[in-house]
């Protein structure tokens, strides 16, 4: 068994032994089980899965880190939902936003510039995740 913590700043999202955990690394999907070896990665925006008593739980992430050590894993996100918790007009209206804010700053800040690339690559990904989730049920 493997223990998972996600932790958005906000608050601890879930604390609990799970399975397997499925999780967006900066290169592509990556497996954790119990017994992993010690690794820290960056998250991307994506689909984290993990299975606990036989059940898969599926949460839309942001970015963040994820560390793996002994069998425990955490992650620290700026983002995780299920997908009842996405409001898709919302989310429409923050990739709007950012939008509307990059052509208005273009190129006055890379670091302002790759945070509102951030948010609307989240909020992207949000809305897929929801939609993907609608045609399963």
């Amino acid at each position: 068994m493997l223990h998972l913590e996600i932790v958005t700043p906000e608050k601890k999202i879930f604390s609990d032994t799970v399975e397997d955990v499925y999780l967006p690394g900066e290169d592509g999907e990556m497996g954790v089980l119990s017994l992993h070896a010690a690794l820290v990665t960056v998250l991307k925006p994506g689909e984290l899965r993990y299975q606990k008593d036989g059940e898969t739980i599926e949460l839309a992430i942001g970015a963040g880190f994820a560390e793996v050590a002994q069998d425990k894993l955490i992650i620290l996100t700026d983002m995780a939902l299920d997908d009842e918790q996405i409001d898709i007009e919302k989310a429409e209206e923050a990739i709007k936003r950012a939008e509307e804010a990059l052509k208005l700053h273009e190129g006055d800040d890379p670091q302002h510039t790759a945070q509102l690339e951030l948010t609307i690559a989240k909020n992207i990904f949000a809305i897929e995740f929801k939609r993907k989730r609608r045609k399963s049920i």
